[in-house]
C-alpha cells in the first residue's frame, strides 16, 4: 500500500503549540510538514483540545516562510489579487479557480514530461542527452517546489541522479532568481 493510500498524515497540536506526529510518535516542525507536503503525503493538522481542523492554517504559514525567506513564487499581483478576493463577491470563485489552474499545470506538466520521455527524438542519440533529461525534470520539480506532488521529476527509486546534479540545478534557480529580482527592480 502506498503511502498516500494510508490517508491523510495525522498531526495533533498541543497546547504548547507543539506539533506532534502521530504515525512516528514525535514531534515534527513545519519544515518537516512541508516535506512529508512535497514527498506527495497528504496531512491533517489537528489541534488536540478542541479537535479544530489548523491544516489550512499551517500551509499557509509554510508558504509565508518560504516567502519570507526570498524563495519567492507568488508574484505581489497574485497575493494582492488574493487579499482584494477577500472582500469581492468574486471571491467564492477564487478557490475553485485556483484549484482548477493548479490541476491543470499538473496534467501539462505530466504530458509534458510523458513527451520528453516517450516520443522518439532526435537529440536523444546525442551523447549525455539522457542525463539533460533528468536534470531538466528534476529542475521542473524544483521549480514547482514539490507543489505537483508526485507526478513530476525524477523517480525517486531512480538513484542515478546525484546531490551535486540537485545542487548544480538549486545554484542555477537561485542565479536566475537573483537576475529576475535585479530586472523587477
Amino acid at each position: 500500500m502506498a503511502e498516500t493510500e494510508k490517508g491523510p498524515l495525522l498531526i495533533k497540536r498541543y497546547a504548547s503549540r507543539r506539533l506532534y506526529n502521530t504515525e512516528t510518535s514525535d514531534y515534527v516542525t513545519l519544515e518537516a510538514i512541508a516535506k512529508f507536503i512535497r514527498e506527495g503525503r497528504e496531512v491533517q493538522i489537528v489541534d488536540l483540545k478542541t479537535g479544530d481542523d489548523l491544516t489550512r492554517q499551517y500551509l499557509i504559514q509554510i508558504i509565508a516562510e518560504h516567502e519570507s525567506r526570498g524563495e519567492t513564487m507568488l508574484p505581489i499581483n497574485v497575493l494582492t489579487d488574493l487579499v482584494r478576493s477577500y472582500q469581492t463577491q468574486a471571491g467564492s470563485m477564487v478557490p475553485q479557480f485556483l484549484a482548477s489552474s493548479f490541476e491543470m499545470l499538473r496534467e501539462s506538466q505530466a504530458k509534458m514530461m510523458e513527451n520528453m520521455t516517450h516520443m522518439p527524438n532526435p537529440l536523444a542519440s546525442m551523447p549525455g542527452f539522457d542525463a539533460m533529461q533528468k536534470q531538466q525534470a528534476a529542475f521542473l520539480k524544483a521549480m514547482t517546489g514539490g507543489i505537483m506532488g508526485g507526478t513530476s521529476g525524477p523517480d525517486p527509486a531512480d538513484e542515478s541522479h546525484t546531490e551535486d546534479d540537485l545542487d548544480a540545478i538549486k545554484k542555477q534557480l537561485a542565479e536566475l532568481q537573483s537576475k529576475l529580482n535585479k530586472l523587477g527592480k
